[in-house]
């Protein structure tokens, strides 16, 4: 097994590839998430994982990078993290007693391959109280969540009804297709 680098500083991915029991380091290498306008929103997730991957240029034979990013989409308008408390109300409001997609986009890179895929998970939200969502902001602080939300905190145990698809996908890594890809990829 080659050596592994997850390109992530977020301690959810941290935790997620920790349950597949590989040993892994962490390399964070600082890039500008742009994207091009014109790329469709269920596409950008990928294509910044794709990008936060093309930092790495010094790989070793034995080594695999890691990168991923996650975005939360309504209406095929992406909700990023939130810049402050107004901006998190206004997209939990918004995200309340609706459905969503939520896609991580991930990128497995070595010295010789690149490969790339997206997971999608649709996520429902019951109608959600002023007082839960600001609950919620005040106590967990959600601005280092893409749709100022965690489903793995408090608002997704009381919020959230159903998701079709990847718990692990909204968390922020897809880790069963990470592992196949991880199997089967020939890295």
């Amino acid at each position: 097994m080659k050596r592994i680098t997850l390109g992530s500083q977020s301690p959810r991915r941290r935790e997620l590839l920790a349950l597949l029991d590989y040993d892994f380091t962490i390399e964070v290498r600082e890039i500008e998430e742009i994207f091009p306008d014109d790329l469709e929103a269920n596409e950008v997730a990928e294509y910044l994982a794709k990008l936060k991957a093309s930092a790495f240029s010094d790989i070793d034979e034995n080594q695999i990078i890691i990168t991923a990013d996650t975005v939360v989409l309504l209406d095929d308008e992406i909700l990023g993290k939130p810049k402050d408390k107004a901006e998190a109300k206004r997209m939990l409001t918004s995200l309340s007693n609706r459905s969503h997609v939520v896609v991580s986009g991930v990128c497995i890179k070595s010295k010789y391959k690149t490969s790339s895929f997206s997971s999608k998970t649709k996520v429902f939200f019951k109608e959600l109280k002023n007082s839960e969502i600001d609950y919620y902001i005040n106590t967990y602080k959600p601005f280092d969540k893409a749709g100022s939300y965690g489903i793995q905190e408090w608002i997704g145990a009381i919020g959230i009804t159903k998701i079709e698809g990847s718990y692990f996908n909204v968390v922020g890594l897809p880790i069963h297709q990470l592992n196949d890809q991880l199997l089967t990829g020939s890295f």
